[in-house]
């Protein structure tokens, strides 16, 4: 136990290397070898309550808060469950990711994928950096509920560059909270290599993207080929027609024929 519990805290935040100081790069690592890893932009939206300018009604603010490239972080590793916690100022604000690996049948047979299982926030309204005037301020806990998201074939990592929306829903009056993820590169399991990413799976929104940048250029091609073609027919055309003995138009260049 005291083996297992010293290897779940080999844990490292390299956040430090990615030029783009908004996104985060976690890595937990077992028996010296990395199985999971974490690299995403994070920001939530937390709405809370302050006393209007007569002191008698409420107002809602908001709250943008950001992950903190300095978080804390544990986690575990598992054959079918993983999971990162990451905690930032002195533990006002703490994020729990879990993640669960699954098989299921299909038309081509048994097949495994795993996927984002569930979500906690945990977050302290009484913390002034993003917080101004909060009313009875306190910690209150946001979290998911029958969560599947970012779901990956099994051996596979999971990208998306494009930026997504998660709700959940807080106990603080059962408010909703938005997590918005960006540039996301995640792999909870069967991480082939120490550092290394399987192959991508690419989120549905990076595909389309991608397909709308690469379809100019296919129809391009295919046009330039259409055109290509079709002056080739006419110059063999041409070339074909101009071979051919020319009848005169003119009855009388007739006696010369012959």
């Amino acid at each position: 136990a005291a083996a297992r519990l010293a290897a779940e805290q080999e844990v490292e935040n390299l956040s430090g290397l990615s030029p783009n100081p908004e996104k985060d790069i976690f890595v937990v690592r077992e028996n010296r070898t990395t199985c999971l890893m974490a690299e995403f932009a994070a920001k939530f939206i937390v709405p809370y309550d302050v006393w209007a300018s007569n002191y008698v009604d409420l107002i809602t603010e908001q709250a943008d808060i950001p992950l903190s490239r300095g978080a804390e972080m544990k986690g575990k590793c598992g054959t079918n469950e993983s999971e990162l916690e990451l905690s930032w100022l002195n533990q006002a604000y703490i994020l729990k990711l879990s993640f669960l690996k699954e098989g299921h049948n299909t038309s081509r047979g048994p097949e495994a994928s795993w996927r984002l299982s569930r979500i906690q926030f945990t977050y302290d309204t009484s913390e002034r950096t993003y917080f101004k005037d909060a009313v009875s301020p306190g910690k209150h806990t946001a979290s998911s509920h029958r969560l599947s998201a970012l779901v990956t074939p099994a051996g596979r990592s999971y990208e998306c560059q494009a930026q997504q929306t998660i709700s959940l829903v807080s106990s603080d009056h059962q408010k909703s909270v938005q997590l918005l993820l960006s540039e996301v590169r995640l792999q909870p399991f069967d991480i082939p290599a120490d550092f290394v990413f399987s192959e991508e799976h690419k989120c549905p929104v990076d595909q389309r993207e991608q397909l709308e940048e690469t379809l100019p250029l296919i129809l391009g091609l295919i046009l330039g080929l259409v055109i290509v073609i079709t002056l080739g027919i006419y110059h063999i055309h041409h070339k074909l027609t101009a071979s051919q003995v020319q009848i005169p138009r003119d009855r009388s260049q007739y006696k010369h024929m012959g």
